[in-house]
């Protein structure tokens, strides 16, 4: 088959292509490296089943282009992390939002098969635990920039659902704080990155608030497991599916785990969120993903503990990480 990752040389659009040319698939690749990195994809630049393109998914020109020839899109590009949202919400909105118009106007156009990448956020500040695919979002104030990335990706699952009412064949799959290797080292987008670059370079870990908060993380080739399955089940089709692991772990309890592993010196400090973003900032306390839909429909069930997977996560940070790329 012919795939199109949008995004695909991000961290997890990384790890995605590596196992779709794994499989045997042909795949076409666009990512404007904002916060892809052309090192995520090097080791498949000359492979014959490899096409990149350095552009910007808001190039109507160029997507058409590249969904014409494919059978089936992956669409992850997107402005991810909290400081990329808080920093610049208007850039993430049109990202997010047009980017997703276009890629699902093209799919409509050409009848090409999309999976949707969404995220846990969609969920808001809820405190309900666990979390079904079919619960309320409670967001913020309108007022409150934090929470434009939810609303994009609350929109994007409106269209995406739409377009499915008209027969377009789509599936959703909402991420829950996935980490592996590839993460960006500088911690945008991820708390593991940034405790392991803490713990590694002897700086304080700063946890914000209390450090109570509790996420659960999946290790990325759990993610993308389920993301291949959402988009080659039929059973995925017109569906929505929380990808993740429902292992509870206080962001606390992260930080100790890691500043073990990593044998670091490093202190824990607690900072304010105030003093991180700035004020009015908001978050939520609790997001623990009920994964039964996606246990029952396709089969997933997160596999990689959360220690093997930091152990993994950190080798790879340590520039030691001995897991080459799938042979293809």
């Amino acid at each position: 088959m012919k795939v199109l990752v949008t995004g695909g040389a991000g961290y997890i659009g990384s790890h995605l292509v590596d196992r779709l040319l794994a499989d045997g698939h042909e795949v076409f690749v666009i990512d404007n490296l904002f916060t892809g990195k052309i090192a995520n994809v090097e080791h498949n630049l000359g492979h014959e089943r490899f096409h990149f393109v350095n552009d910007s998914i808001l190039h109507t020109a160029t997507m058409e282009e590249l969904v014409r020839q494919v059978q089936l899109i992956y669409h992850l590009a997107a402005v991810v992390g909290v400081k990329h949202v808080v920093d610049n919400p208007l850039q993430g909105i049109l990202t997010n939002v047009r980017g997703t118009e276009i890629v699902l106007e093209l799919a409509y156009k050409y009848w090409r098969k999309v999976v949707i990448a969404s995220s846990s956020e969609v969920y808001g500040k809820s405190e309900k635990a666990p979390l079904a695919e079919d619960d309320d979002s409670i967001l913020g104030p309108t007022a409150v920039g934090r929470w434009s990335y939810a609303l994009a990706k609350a929109i994007d699952e409106h269209l995406a659902f739409i377009y499915h009412d008209r027969g377009l064949p789509i599936s959703i799959i909402r991420y829950f704080n996935s980490y592996g290797p590839r993460l960006d080292p500088r911690g945008y987008g991820s708390v593991v990155a940034k405790f392991i670059s803490q713990a590694l370079e002897g700086k304080p870990l700063t946890v914000f608030s209390d450090g109570q908060q509790t996420r659960c993380f999946t290790y990325v080739d759990d993610t993308v497991e389920g993301s291949i399955l959402a988009a080659t089940l039929k059973e995925g089709e017109g569906q929505s599916f929380n990808i993740g692991n429902n292992r509870e772990t206080t962001i606390l309890e992260l930080a100790r785990k890691i500043k073990e592993l990593t044998d670091s010196p490093s202190e824990i400090v607690h900072l304010s969120y105030t003093e991180a973003y700035g004020s009015g900032f908001e978050e939520t306390r609790r997001r623990v993903p009920d994964v039964s839909k996606a246990e029952r429909l396709l089969g997933f069930r997160a596999r990689i503990t959360l220690e093997e997977g930091l152990q993994r996560t950190i080798a790879w940070f340590k520039g030691d990480y001995t897991a080459n790329p799938p042979e293809v």
